[in-house]
């Protein structure tokens, strides 16, 4: 099984969003595509498969086993899907139908589903089983943790036996733990001959399947060729900025080395005392104390389902503990404890345009109006993105005005729920950079939740570890592919 891709050009209303000249993916061999968001990662993948949006063009060739595809025809490749190409989706969570057991969504990828469920039904359990999730079968997706849901997507993308399999942003919002599962899961598929493809701006997990690595920017492969190499000599500027923008080489004033900070007696913002939390049968955890004063920068980490986001909104008082009680500072009223949302899409009103959701809280408090235009220009924010909604402008930009509207208030806590791990590292950096700037100007306390360490340790004095469970060897099927 070889994938060749000729001259492939993807345009919208004139604009040039991915263009490549020639493009081989061959069996055993991962390829991985990196680069900022926007770069036009996704959409190339989308091109080779026959799902770009309707009001995408694209020209150019794919040759599958030496058959050629004109990539303009978005139905021509329908045939291919499930037997020979599949699509790992970004946000499995999402990508799932949420109304059907993690089984039955496997099952219907079988190739005999439409004639015989009861045998696609038991492929897929025995699939499931194999990747350590057997008693997930019956469950829902909203009951899945962000590794179990990745690996149940991964069963539905491969149940079918494609030898191709693309891989869109895997890694997004996954724990370590998780992401080294994900790797393994991955590199399973190349030990049987497939075609590897993934898209992602995680460099570890690019490190980890190695193979070849294309780096993308503004439509463009900028540089390419091995792994180890492109990921530790770069030779292109914008690498060497991408490799840069890991939190582990970060080099900023805000910054503070743990070793030496000392110990901070600043006053309790918030006590927890004998804290338990659990849903259903779960016990998230129990028995927890813990201090927040100001001043302080804390870490809430810990693999996916470990409790984290609960423990935060148990310590803010937007969910009640089972047990134990929590108590906040005066100081932390009208408004001077903020929360960032891990999708800042989700904190803003969808149809509203974000002058009015900002103006709402200039008003509601009696703020000064160029308090968010003195905002805007230190996040190096332009003015005319306030007169869009918030599907209307990036991510990055979006979280950099929720981070305005928190700032707003001056706030003595902000508590900062995963508020990056959904962008680029380049977009990350920025964002965390804006954020920072502010909690350092206003020695404001931070609560951070994340389940990365390297972010951990460059913007936090201390972790809180929820979960903390040992590594245990993933169990990977063996893969046939349709066709024999």
């Amino acid at each position: 099984m070889s994938l060749r891709l000729n001259n492939l050009v993807v345009t919208h209303g004139g604009k040039v969003l991915v263009e490549a000249d020639q493009l081989d993916f061959e069996r055993g061999q991962p390829v991985t595509i990196v680069g900022e968001s926007g770069s036009g990662k996704s959409l190339l993948a989308h091109a080779i498969m026959g799902t770009l949006p309707p009001n995408l063009t694209a020209r150019g060739t794919l040759t599958v086993d030496g058959r050629s595809y004109d990539v303009g025809d978005q139905s021509n490749r329908r045939g291919l899907w499930g037997r020979t190409m599949s699509l790992l989706p970004q946000e499995p969570v999402l990508a799932l139908d949420p109304t059907m057991r993690a089984g039955e969504q496997v099952a219907e990828g079988a190739l005999t589903f439409s004639t015989d469920k009861r045998g696609a039904r038991r492929a897929a359990d025995t699939l499931l089983s194999a990747l350590g999730l057997g008693k997930a079968s019956r469950a829902f997706p909203h009951t899945l943790s962000g590794g179990m849901a990745q690996r149940v997507a991964f069963a539905a993308a491969t149940i079918g036996g494609a030898p191709v399999l693309i891989a869109d942003e895997p890694s997004k919002g996954l724990d370590q733990r998780a992401r080294t599962e994900l790797a393994e899961l991955l590199r399973s598929h190349l030990d049987g001959g497939g075609v590897l493809l993934t898209i992602t701006h995680d460099l570890d997990l690019a490190r980890g399947l190695g193979g070849k690595v294309l780096v993308m920017k503004d439509a463009h492969v900028v540089e390419h060729g091995p792994a180890g190499r492109v990921l530790a000599q770069p030779e292109h500027p914008y690498t060497r900025r991408l490799l840069a923008a890991e939190p582990s080489h970060w080099r900023h004033p805000w910054m503070r080395n743990p070793l030496d900070v000392a110990e901070r007696t600043g006053a309790v913002l918030v006590s927890g005392e004998g804290l338990s939390k659990s849903f259903g049968s779960e016990q998230l955890f129990s028995d927890l104390s813990l201090e927040v004063r100001a001043g302080e920068r804390i870490a809430l980490s810990g693999p996916s389902g470990s409790g984290k986001t609960t423990l935060g909104n148990v310590l803010l008082r937007l969910l009640p503990p089972d047990t134990g009680t929590v108590q906040h500072a005066d100081v932390l009223k009208r408004g001077r404890l903020q929360k960032l949302y891990q999708d800042p899409a989700l904190a803003f009103p969808p149809r509203v345009q974000l002058k009015d959701a900002l103006g709402d809280v200039v008003r509601r408090h009696g703020l000064d109006l160029s308090r968010i235009e003195e905002l805007m220009g230190s996040l190096r924010l332009a003015p005319e993105l306030l007169h869009r909604r918030p599907g209307q402008i990036s991510g990055g930009e979006l979280q950099r005005i929720a981070i305005i509207r928190s700032m707003l208030l001056e706030p003595a806590l902000v508590f900062a729920d995963e508020p990056t791990s959904r962008l680029d590292l380049i977009t990350q950096e920025e964002t965390m950079r804006c954020l920072m700037e502010q909690v350092d100007r206003l020695d404001c306390t931070l609560v951070l939740v994340t389940h990365d360490d390297g972010l951990a340790a460059a913007v936090t004095d201390r972790s809180v570890t929820l979960g903390a469970a040992s590594s245990l060897p993933v169990p990977v099927p063996e893969v046939q592919f349709a066709g024999g």
